[in-house]
């Protein structure tokens, strides 16, 4: 009997990360199957999923000729089409192999199995690609230079010694070359450069590594290196050997990465870094470093085995550690963050680079404060010209921008806190087809999404959209995201702010728009990335966001009932004196819930200038500038500004980070009073604690005491507020979900009163995963 076959994969690995149900459905016999019957049956395969790139046609063609079947397989822009035949035991077998033994980095996310009519083949073949259907073939994220590879650069008699475009069908660029689907070398940005005979040999043979790696290359016919000074004038000094002489006598080095230019300096120099920050105006915001080794990433921070797993994955994150006190960083490198953002060299340009160094690098993106990373040469000599003293950049073109993502260990498993290079354009699958949505996302933390069949694809980490420079990049990255898919939207999604560039970009479309609330688009997010389904209780908490009451929420719980969400619960309200100004002055949201608690007596404790002293009080009673607020975040800005442990921030999250860091190893159950008061919604009275923590500040009690309980306070109310809910299911999102002690904690008392808990993974939990959010809203809207 004809039948075909739908499989959806298991969860993948973490570089991966794509997850579904296994099941099996039973279709009609078609008339073309009735041909298929005897000792010699004919199968079509279409296999949807991380399958181009990976070296998934060379395992279909020798898995296939080991078991003696006869056929083809090849790339379309739907995945790989495989036309199998023999008999009915050998099918059967390739079947079960398949799945099981398909290459480590190829993920199938559906196969469908079709019998067809057999037509005699004699052999086995792999065939041109056919881009004649709809684009739909997941396209894989860059990968960090595989084993075999950096051995290869190694080895003297090799002949891609020290070349540092090195890559095989495990390892290299894809995302940040690709150009269209499928993904075959014409469509990638490596079409300028003509293969050599033996690189052409490697590129045709389906036993060789390089069968069909779309960057491959070798020191005779591909991508090259050139050194220059910070004017562009070439350098007469090997590449590497002029780069490590610039970054040893303490300059600044541009360096062109695989997704855009990078700005690297000497770790241990405080005079580099702190002259880095000055020209590139990054006043406090702590610095990625780069190490030579896990060994040498060992020696400054505490590495736990997630951690290590996390820093050694295919997708080279930059991961979120804990400094060691003998750390040999400077200082200027950190700053103030309790945390040291690791990463590991994920490019043979890196390997070689820090293997002749030794020593670890601060590596930042290729752009000043607020600006776009640069990818293109010129791009970069104009807008980076004035920061480093030297360029060490390539001739293969850069698609489009990739930064560099960054990840955290969150409750024994990897969360990702900003979604680029290694991560995306991974999709996240929905369990049914969905309209073709374009979701926008929100303001900080852009990146936009599109919803493709049952794949809701959220593409790379754009940034806030505050500049000039960084809304034409928004513009690219929707016109590229839509390009590179052949997609035509039927709606938009947005933010419901109707401020947001995103927002007023979306109207701009003339397209049939839902606009979606903030936080329900954040919990709808973290449902869709965990596979959620059934009612559930959201916790969504962060800065801002604009709520439909035309308030600020940031402290809610909403409720989701499968239909609908409704706000059961929030943070009891308090004006945020200076509107805006409260974002980065922690002082000004003090002094909203002091006043609330002590009238004109509150603040007297606060650092306040005589002018801040007499305007406040009079801001805050007629309500001039003092918008109303639920937030969470800024409810984290005013315990650190009362606890004298951060009064600004000088960059987004800066003075919750702290908060969280001063907890450094303190444990303990103690914990600030937490009323929840009744009502339509319910709210978290904070008075209590605000009143607590201003009395043991003005004490003098420890800084770590006053972080712990505060946390311990929050978990509390997510706790109570949970157990009144009646539901089983907490799903927990938002930028405060970020805080590791926060959600462990949390996640761990939820679950001691037998509750499953969810918070983001593959997703960030900041505005990053908002466009997700807003494609799943949207879509159901539109049924």
């Amino acid at each position: 009997m004809a039948a075909r076959l739908q499989t959806l994969s298991c969860e993948g690995g973490y570089s991966v990360g794509m997850q579904g149900r296994e099941g099996l459905t039973m279709l009609p016999e078609t008339e073309a199957s009735g041909a298929g019957t005897g000792a010699c049956a004919r199968l079509r395969l279409n296999v949807s999923g991380a399958v181009q790139g990976v070296g998934f046609r060379p395992f279909v063609y020798r898995l296939a000729r080991e078991i003696g079947l006869r056929g083809h397989v090849l790339n379309c822009s739907r995945g790989v089409v495989i036309e199998i035949e023999g008999d009915p035991a050998g099918l059967e077998g390739f079947l079960q192999r398949l799945h099981r033994d398909k290459p480590e980095a190829a993920q199938i996310v559906s196969l469908e199995v079709i019998r067809i009519p057999p037509l005699g083949d004699s052999v086995f073949t792999i065939r041109d690609s056919d881009a004649s259907e709809g684009k739909t073939a997941v396209i894989l994220p860059d990968r960090a230079t595989c084993e075999a590879c950096r051995g290869e650069i190694a080895e003297p008699s090799n002949r891609r010694f020290a070349y540092p475009f090195t890559n095989c069908i495990d390892c290299g660029p894809r995302y940040s070359i690709i150009r269209g689907i499928p993904y075959d070398r014409p469509n990638t940005t490596m079409n300028v450069f003509a293969m050599c005979p033996a690189c052409r040999r490697e590129y045709a043979d389906p036993t060789d590594r390089r069968f069909h790696a779309q960057p491959n290359a070798c020191p005779g016919c591909g991508p090259r290196l050139q050194l220059t000074d910070g004017a562009g004038s070439p350098l007469p000094d090997d590449p590497i050997d002029g780069a490590v002489s610039t970054l040893l006598a303490g300059r600044i080095l541009a360096l062109k990465g695989i997704g855009g230019f990078q700005l690297l300096a000497d770790a241990a120099r405080g005079d580099a870094v702190a002259r880095l920050r000055l020209l590139k105006r990054r006043e406090e915001k702590p610095f990625a470093v780069m190490f030579p080794s896990i060994d040498s990433v060992r020696r400054c921070c505490l590495v736990e085995p997630l951690e290590e797993t996390l820093l050694l994955d295919a997708a080279a994150p930059i991961v979120l550690l804990r400094p060691l006190g003998d750390s040999s960083l400077a200082p200027e490198v950190s700053m103030s963050s309790p945390f040291v953002g690791a990463m590991l060299p994920y490019s043979p340009l890196h390997h070689l680079l820090l293997r002749r160094l030794g020593r670890p690098l601060v590596a930042t993106s290729g752009n000043r404060s607020e600006e776009p990373i640069a990818t293109e040469n010129a791009e970069a000599l104009e807008r980076l010209g004035g920061i480093a003293d030297a360029f060490l950049w390539h001739d293969r073109p850069i698609a489009r921008p990739c930064d560099d993502s960054v990840a955290r260990v969150v409750g024994g498993r990897g969360s990702v806190l900003r979604r680029a290079r290694g991560y995306a354009p991974l999709p996240v699958l929905a369990s049914d087809p969905l309209p073709r949505v374009l979701a926008l996302g929100a303001h900080l933390k852009s990146a936009v999404a599109i919803a493709v069949g049952r794949q809701m694809i959220l593409g790379q980490h754009v940034g806030d959209l505050d500049s000039e420079e960084a809304r034409r990049a928004f513009r690219r990255a929707v016109d590229d995201l839509c390009g590179l898919y052949g997609f035509a939207p039927e709606m938009a999604a947005c933010d419901l702010h109707p401020d947001y560039f995103s927002t007023r970009h979306a109207e701009s479309l003339g397209l049939p728009l839902v606009r979606v609330q903030h936080h329900e688009a954040h919990l709808a997010a973290c449902a869709a990335d965990n596979e959620v389904q059934g009612p559930y209780l959201g916790v969504a908490w962060d800065g801002t966001g604009y709520g439909p009451d035309g308030t600020i929420w940031g402290g809610e719980f909403l409720a989701w009932d499968g239909g609908a969400f409704s706000r059961v619960a929030r943070l009891r309200p308090f004006a945020l004196v200076g509107g805006e100004c409260a974002v980065r002055d922690g002082r000004r949201s003090a002094f909203g819930l002091l006043h609330q608690l002590h009238g004109r007596a509150a603040g007297r404790d606060l650092p306040l200038t005589d002018e801040e002293r007499a305007v406040f009080p009079a801001l805050a009673e007629r309500g001039l500038n003092a918008p109303w607020t639920s937030s969470i975040g800024r409810l984290f800005d005013a315990v650190a500004a009362i606890a004298g442990i951060a009064t600004h921030s000088r960059f987004e999250g800066q003075a919750a980070m702290r908060l969280e860091g001063a907890i450094c190893d303190s444990r303990g159950e103690d914990s600030y009073p937490a009323p929840v008061i009744d009502g339509g919604p319910a709210e978290l009275d904070w008075r209590p604690l605000i009143g607590r923590v201003a009395e043991e500040a003005v004490k003098g009690a420890p800084a770590d005491r006053i972080a712990l309980r505060f946390h311990n306070t929050l978990v509390e109310w997510i706790v109570e507020v949970a157990r009144r809910s009646g539901l089983s299911q907490v799903v927990m999102s938002g930028g405060v979900f970020q805080n590791r002690y926060l959600t462990e904690t949390a996640v761990a008392r939820l679950e001691e009163i037998g509750l499953r808990t969810y918070v983001s993974r593959r997703i960030p939990p900041n505005d990053g995963g908002i466009a997700l959010g807003q494609i799943v809203l949207a879509a159901r809207a539109a049924r």
